[in-house]
C-alpha cells in the first residue's frame, strides 16, 4: 500500500454529496485537501449551486446527480441518476429520498439492471460503507456540515481489481 491507503495503478474517485452551499468558494480547503489527486468526482446532490461542481472540476472532472434541496437552475442541469465509468467499474450515482429506513434498498432498486458495481447516495449526511451482495453501497457524509453525523466528511472510492470506499473525516 502507498501513502493514503492505495495501491499503485488503482484508479482515486472523490465522492462528495449534500453540500449544500450558495457558493462554491465557501468549500472548505480540507475537501480539496482530501480529494487532492483524485482522478474523477463524483456529487450525489444536494448541491445547491452549480458554483460547488465549477469549484471542484478546479481538481479533477466532475459528474453530479440533482438532489431534494437543489435549486431549479441545478435540477434542469443535473440528472436524477447516472451511471458513470470509473477504472472498468460502474458507478451509480443518485441522491435519495424519503426517510433513511429503507433509503438503501430503493437506491439500489433504481439500479437493478444496470450492473453496477457501486452506488454512490446522499441524502441522510451519514457516513455509510455496506457491501450488498456484489454492490457496494457508499454514502459520503456531508462535505460542509456534521449533523447529523459525528463529522463532516467526504469519500474517496479506490478502484482496481477490486473496489473500495474509504471516508475522510475533514
Amino acid at each position: 500500500m502507498q501513502k493514503g491507503g492505495w495501491e499503485k495503478g488503482q484508479m482515486r474517485v472523490g465522492v462528495l454529496s449534500d453540500t449544500h452551499l450558495r457558493d462554491g468558494s465557501l468549500l472548505a480547503g480540507s475537501v480539496f485537501e482530501a480529494l487532492s489527486g483524485v482522478e474523477m468526482i463524483v456529487h450525489a446532490g444536494d448541491i445547491v449551486s452549480l458554483s460547488v461542481i465549477e469549484a471542484l472540476e478546479t481538481l479533477a472532472p466532475v459528474y453530479a446527480v440533482r438532489g431534494n434541496m437543489d435549486r431549479f437552475e441545478e435540477m434542469k442541469a443535473l440528472p436524477e441518476r447516472r451511471v458513470v465509468s470509473a477504472g472498468g467499474k460502474k458507478i451509480g450515482l443518485i441522491h435519495g429520498w424519503g426517510a433513511p429506513l429503507g433509503l438503501e434498498e430503493r437506491v439500489r432498486k433504481r439500479f437493478d439492471a444496470a450492473g453496477v458495481s457501486a452506488i454512490v447516495y446522499g441524502h441522510t449526511h451519514i457516513p455509510t460503507i455496506k457491501q450488498a451482495d456484489s454492490v457496494l453501497l457508499f454514502n459520503p457524509g456531508r462535505a460542509t456540515g456534521r449533523l447529523p453525523a459525528p463529522c463532516a466528511s467526504v469519500g474517496i472510492l479506490h478502484i482496481g481489481a477490486d473496489l473500495a470506499g474509504e471516508i475522510v473525516r475533514l
